[in-house]
C-alpha cells in the first residue's frame, strides 16, 4: 500500500496523476490498508509537487499550445458583426440576426468536423417554442451541435458535453432590432467552444465529447432545456456538462485585473435531489460532495498547471444571485453540471443598450475582451474534458460498510468495465476540508478496509485509475448496511 499526504489539489495529486500505477503484491494488502495514522502517513516533498504541477501529458500540453488567441478574437468579431443575436430576431437574414449566426456556427462545426476522420458529426437540434415568458411569439429554437465519437467500445456511451450560448440580448429582452453585441455574454463561451472543437477533433479520447452552441439562453435556458431534456429521454449518459458564460473580461468594474483566475460553480445539494436521497445526505452529511462538487475538483486537479496558466476558484454554490447558466437545465435531469465565468463582472457591458452615459460606455463590446484571458479558460476547459474522455468513469454503487460498529472504514464498489482500469485509489479529507487531501493506492479490487481511521471524523470517496495513470473523477459512498 501507498499513502500520500498533503492537499492533492496543490500539487500531490498532480504527481500521483502521472506516476506509474503501482499495485500492491500481498493478498492481504488487497483487502486492508496497513497503514498509521494520516499524520505519518508518507509526505511529498516540495520538488516532487512543483514536478508534479508542471507534468501535463506531452501530447495535451501540445494540444492546447495548439490553442489560438487570434482565432478566439476571430470568432468573437465574428458573432458580433451579426449585429442582434437576440433569440427573437431574423432567422432567414444572411447578414444579420440569429439565423446568420446559427449558421455561420453551423459552417465553421462542419469545416472542424472535416478533420476529424469522420468521428465528428453536425447538427441541428431544434424546436418551435410555443409564446412564454419573454416568447411573445411561437419561435424557432435552434442549438448547433458537434459530437465527437469516443473510440473504446466500453466508454463511446460515456458523454461529456461543453456549451456556450450564442444568442445575446440588449436591455430589453424581447427587442429583437436592437444591436446587441454579446461580445462576453456569449460570444466569449461560444469561441471557447468553437476553438476546443478545433483541436479534440484530430484527437481520440476514449469516450464521446459534444460541443454545443445554444440559443435561447437570455429569454430563459430553452435552448440548454432542449437539449438536457432530450438527452434525459434517450437515456443518455452524460457524465459531466460545462457551460461557458461570460469568459471574456479579466477586468472588473473597479478596472482591478484578474487575468490568471476562473471561478467554475458547482452546486452542493444536487437540484434533482429524491427525498430519500436527502435523507441520506442529511445523515452523512454530504452537502459538500454532490456528483458536480467532485467535477469542481477534478476541473481544478487537472486544469492548474503551467499548460493553461490558469487558477480555478471552486464557487460552492449553483450560480451568481439572480443569475442562472445553461447548467441549470442539465442539473435538473441528474447530471452533474459546471458554470465557468470570469471572476470580476462588469455589468455596464452586460445586457445593456449600446451608449454613452456620463462618460461611460455601455454596452457587451468586444473592445472590453481579453481574447487572450478567454483562450485560457478554454484550455482549462479542454485539459479536464480530456482527462475526463481519456479516463475510466467513476466508480460505481460505491458504498460505505455500516453494519458494525468499528473505528475501521470499509469500502465497497463494482469493478469498472474499461478494459485497461489498473486499480482503484481511496481518497479522503477530514470534515472541514472542501478538498480531497491525502489518498491510498488500493489496488485492483472492489473492497478495502482502511484501519484505524474513522468514517466518522472523516469524509472518503474512491476513484479507478487506468493503466495510462488517467483519474476518473472521485465517487462518493452511501451508506449500507
Amino acid at each position: 500500500m501507498v499513502r500520500y499526504r498533503g492537499h492533492l489539489l496543490a500539487g500531490s495529486a498532480a504527481l500521483i496523476a502521472l506516476v506509474p500505477f503501482v499495485l500492491d503484491c500481498s493478498e492481504q494488502s488487497l483487502q486492508t490498508a496497513q497503514t498509521t495514522h494520516p499524520m505519518e502517513a508518507v509526505e511529498t516533498t516540495a520538488a516532487e509537487s512543483a514536478l508534479g504541477l508542471e507534468r501535463v501529458p506531452q501530447d495535451i500540453r501540445q494540444m492546447l499550445r495548439e490553442m489560438d488567441d487570434a482565432n478566439v478574437e476571430r470568432t468573437i468579431r465574428r458573432l458580433v458583426a451579426f449585429g442582434s443575436r437576440n433569440t427573437l430576431s431574423a432567422q432567414d437574414d444572411p447578414a444579420r440576426g440569429i439565423g446568420a449566426a446559427r449558421d455561420w456556427l453551423e459552417a465553421q462545426f462542419e469545416a472542424i468536423a472535416a478533420t476529424s476522420g469522420g468521428r465528428m458529426t453536425v447538427e441541428l437540434q431544434s424546436y418551435v417554442q410555443p409564446p412564454a415568458s419573454r416568447i411573445p411569439v411561437p419561435t424557432r429554437i435552434t442549438n448547433v451541435v458537434a459530437t465527437l465519437r469516443g473510440t473504446q467500445a466500453e466508454s463511446v456511451d460515456r458523454t461529456y458535453v461543453v456549451s456556450g450560448h450564442y444568442d445575446s440580448m440588449c436591455t430589453d429582452p424581447v427587442n429583437a432590432v436592437c444591436d446587441s453585441p454579446g461580445a462576453n455574454d456569449d460570444a466569449s463561451g461560444v469561441a471557447a467552444v468553437v476553438e476546443m472543437a478545433r483541436v479534440m477533433a484530430t484527437r481520440t479520447f476514449d469516450a464521446t465529447i459534444v460541443f454545443m452552441a445554444v440559443a435561447g439562453e437570455e429569454q430563459g435556458l430553452y435552448g440548454s432545456t432542449y437539449a438536457a431534456s432530450q438527452a434525459k429521454a434517450a437515456g443518455r449518459n452524460i457524465a459531466g456538462m460545462f457551460t461557458n458564460d461570460i469568459v471574456g473580461s479579466s477586468r472588473a468594474d473597479t478596472g482591478e485585473r484578474d487575468p490568471r483566475t476562473v471561478r467554475v460553480f458547482a452546486e452542493g445539494v444536487p437540484t434533482a435531489e429524491t427525498p430519500d436521497e436527502a435523507n441520506i445526505r442529511r445523515s452523512v452529511g454530504g452537502e459538500n460532495d454532490s456528483p458536480s462538487r467532485q467535477l469542481a475538483r477534478f476541473i481544478k486537479e487537472v486544469g492548474e498547471n503551467s499548460a493553461t496558466g490558469m487558477h480555478v476558484n471552486i464557487m460552492y454554490r449553483r450560480d451568481r444571485y439572480r443569475r442562472g447558466g445553461d447548467h441549470i437545465p442539465f442539473l435538473q435531469q441528474g447530471y452533474p453540471a459546471v458554470r465557468f465565468t470570469e471572476p470580476h463582472e462588469n455589468y455596464a457591458h452586460q445586457h445593456q443598450d449600446v451608449r454613452v452615459e456620463g462618460e461611460v460606455q455601455y454596452g457587451d463590446l468586444p473592445e472590453f475582451v481579453d481574447f487572450a484571458y478567454t483562450t485560457r479558460v478554454a484550455k482549462v476547459n479542454a485539459a479536464a474534458l480530456a482527462a475526463l474522455a481519456r479516463g475510466p468513469a467513476a466508480p460505481k454503487n460505491l458504498k460505505i460498510v455500516t453494519a458494525r460498529l468499528t473505528n475501521d472504514t470499509e469500502l465497497v464498489w463494482d469493478a469498472n468495465p474499461e478494459p485497461d482500469v489498473a486499480g482503484y485509489e481511496i481518497v479522503y479529507r477530514e470534515t472541514t476540508e472542501p478538498l480531497w487531501t491525502d489518498t491510498i493506492r488500493a489496488g485492483n479490487v472492489t473492497t478495502y478496509v482502511v484501519p484505524n481511521l474513522s468514517k466518522d471524523n472523516y469524509f472518503f470517496g474512491v476513484r479507478a485509475v487506468d493503466r495510462d495513470g488517467h483519474r476518473s473523477p472521485v465517487s462518493f459512498p452511501r451508506p449500507s448496511m
